[in-house]
């Protein structure tokens, strides 16, 4: 995704169709699976209990359709975020 124009974000949908927007942040392939890092769009709410950190979903294909999942244990959401933190680290490397 093109960051020339601004940041792209998307709207998801829960189980419980509670909407959610998100920043989309990187996509990166770990383990054969494509997995996305996301930012919480800033709503303007200012009375937030907590402030939320990088949300990674997982690429799924449902009756041949791509959707967005979470993922399957903490495990596997540590060893992705660590690719993650790793290729964000890399690319400021690069920058600088």
């Amino acid at each position: 995704m093109n960051e020339d124009f601004g940041p792209d974000f998307i709207t998801i949908t829960d189980e419980d169709g509670n909407e959610f927007e998100l920043e989309y942040v990187d996509t990166i392939e770990y383990n054969g699976q494509v997995y996305m890092a996301f930012f919480p769009a800033d709503t303007g709410e200012e009375d937030k209990e907590e402030e939320e950190g990088l949300i990674i979903l997982k690429s799924i294909v449902v009756d041949g359709e791509e959707q967005l999942s979470t993922l399957d244990s903490e495990e596997e959401l540590e060893e992705v975020y660590d690719q993650f933190m790793e290729a964000l680290f890399q690319e400021e490397d690069e920058e600088q």
